[in-house]
């Protein structure tokens, strides 16, 4: 990876490097050893031990903590670099950090350093806020806490709970009288025999090996200080946490959409038919192409919004639901549409990859499920796109400034200072990203006919227009629309072009913020077009592939099968 880029991709190289080739067997981190602990739906002996030898638990506490968490993204690339070979686990230590983000946004400084001491020796926590039967309808909440002399009882079952049996700490969400719901830390361990039960392992279709169970109180007893933050105000912070992990769930999605395009790649290029490699086929080819240009679109849309929750956490109720809708949908098409290249042998439990590249596909489809359903998430960036249609302008000079230092992959963000306070329930019509498309255009105008045009600089402009004629018809549409319902079918249809707009907006900023720095191929646009005529075809118009630069990029892939090259944009990059 070059050495131009933040100490967040960085340490994300170094972390890769540690956890060695997952084509060569001997770690809890090759594939080998990873599907003979799938098959019996374990976890993979030593698995834990080897990543805290590396100290990836730390990164699950902030620095002030004592961890080594500096900042959601370098967290993020780390995670990717783990899901690649693992969502299993990538997935529990994730359920721990949904479990602490409120202790390091709200709570108090004894629950800080109870939870903190805890993560760094390598336990876990949990986030207790399902219920049986009310799933995500957290206002249905039955779980209850009552006061009891200087303290409180709790009473009430979570369920399903990540990590709900292995952890010690519980952050459980439970209705506290006059108070609504309220957020509380619990330490099973300083709790009475018999006042809390922990219920057996799910049977899951991926992620084998995961404690997926759930816990039940009896009347537990807890001080009275275990209430996070103020009480009566954990539905306001489960919806703000849910915008941390919304957003780093991507790293599972394009980690899966990496470890896919290897394994596809590796295939089609080792097998030989009708003369030739399988990769030789245009059809095979086109397609392992579109999915690198689909991995390329996720990773211009996600890393930016991590960033975001240093530079501008009050965006992140709008720009958490984009990335957690949008980057798991792509990640699913790319893990199918390689299965299709694969044909067979991706259904296979053994061969290629030592059989892994099913457990990818079944562990991912879990991404689009928790923190909130593609619906969910649709319909909460839906109740807030009238008010971002309505704020659509020119930006000013702060707007700009934070559009460059979001997509500036070369310049490191300050330290994460966990504050609830800055996080919101709503960007209150704030949109930063989409609303740089038109300055974009501008600069990419001014690019186009400057002294050194780049070479795909007159293909951009079409296609930039294209997509403009959309963005305006849908702020018109909206603007229209008396009586507007987050809740309809039209109204999701928009949101889900919403979230494209963002990608396009996205790929094209991140070209613009980053093209002198890289150079290479990254800085030659070919990738860029290819990213804008697929956010084209995804809001509905039908597009031709420019076969020069899928060719070119085609080229790329054949080169880097079996080199162990860093996969997506870095990859583009000169030197």
């Amino acid at each position: 990876m070059p050495g131009t880029l933040s100490s967040a991709h960085a340490l994300a190289a170094a972390f890769d490097e540690y956890l060695g080739d997952p084509d060569a067997g001997g770690t809890p981190y090759s594939y080998e050893e990873i599907m003979a602990a799938d098959e019996n739906s374990e976890f993979p002996v030593n698995a834990r031990a080897v990543l805290e030898k590396w100290g990836f638990h730390e990164l699950l506490v902030p620095l002030e903590q004592g961890g080594r968490l500096r900042t959601l993204e370098e967290l993020f690339h780390v995670c990717r670099v783990l899901a690649r070979r693992n969502s299993s686990v990538a997935v529990t230590y994730g359920s721990a950090l949904l479990a602490a983000n409120p202790v390091w946004l709200w709570g108090d400084a004894r629950q800080k350093q109870a939870l903190a001491g805890e993560l760094l020796t390598g336990g876990l926590a949990c986030f207790g806020v399902s219920e049986v039967d009310h799933g995500s309808d957290l206002q249905a909440t039955e779980a209850a806490l009552v006061p009891d002399g200087d303290g409180f009882r709790l009473t009430g079952l979570k369920w399903p709970v990540g990590n709900a049996t292995r952890a010690r700490f519980v952050t459980a969400l439970a209705r506290s009288g006059e108070h609504g719901l309220s957020l509380v830390l619990v330490d099973k361990e300083r709790l009475p025999p018999g006042t809390w039960t922990c219920l057996p392992f799910v049977r899951t279709l991926g992620l084998r090996g995961h404690d997926l169970s759930g816990v039940e109180f009896h009347g537990a007893p807890l001080p009275g200080d275990a209430v996070v933050g103020a009480p009566g105000i954990g539905m306001t912070q489960v919806l703000k946490t849910l915008q941390i992990t919304r957003t780093a769930i991507a790293a599972l999605s394009l980690g899966t959409m990496d470890a896919a395009l290897r394994i596809g790649l590796g295939y089609t290029t080792g097998r030989r038919l009708y003369g030739d490699t399988v990769f030789a086929i245009p059809v095979i080819r086109h397609q392992l192409v579109r999915e690198y240009v689909n991995l390329f679109i996720g990773e211009c849309t996600a890393p930016p919004v991590a960033r975001a929750l240093v530079l501008a956490p009050e965006r992140l109720s709008l720009w958490s639901s984009v990335v957690k809708y949008l980057v798991p949908v792509i990640a699913e098409e790319t893990a199918q549409n390689v299965g299709v290249v694969m044909g067979a042998r991706s259904y296979l439990r053994e061969g290629v990859a030592h059989g892994v590249f099913q457990k990818l596909q079944r562990d991912h489809a879990i991404a689009g499920v928790f923190e909130g359903t593609t619906h969910v998430n649709l319909h909460w960036i839906a109740d807030q796109l009238p008010a971002v249609v309505a704020g659509a302008g020119e930006p000013d000079d702060a707007a700009r400034d934070l559009v460059r230092r979001l997509f500036d992959q070369g310049e490191d963000t300050p330290e994460w200072v966990p504050d609830g306070r800055r996080l919101r329930v709503s960007n209150g019509g704030r949109d930063e990203i989409t609303g740089a498309w038109a300055p974009a255009v501008r600069d990419l105008e001014a690019l186009v006919t400057g002294p050194r045009p780049p070479a795909a600089g007159a293909e951009l402009l079409a296609l930039c227009g294209a997509i403009g004629a959309r963005r305006d018809a849908l702020h018109a549409r909206v603007r229209a629309t008396a009586e507007w319902d987050a809740s309809s079918v039209r109204a999701l249809s928009d949101a889900r072009a919403h979230c494209v707009l963002h990608a396009a907006a996205s790929c094209l900023l991140m070209w613009l913020g980053n093209r002198e720095r890289m150079g290479g191929a990254f800085a030659d646009g070919g990738w860029l077009v290819l990213s804008l005529q697929e956010s084209l075809r995804r809001l509905g118009v039908d597009v031709e592939v420019d076969e020069r630069h899928a060719d070119e990029l085609g080229r790329r892939l054949e080169q880097a099968a079996g080199t162990g090259e860093w996969f997506g944009l870095a990859s583009l990059a000169a030197g």
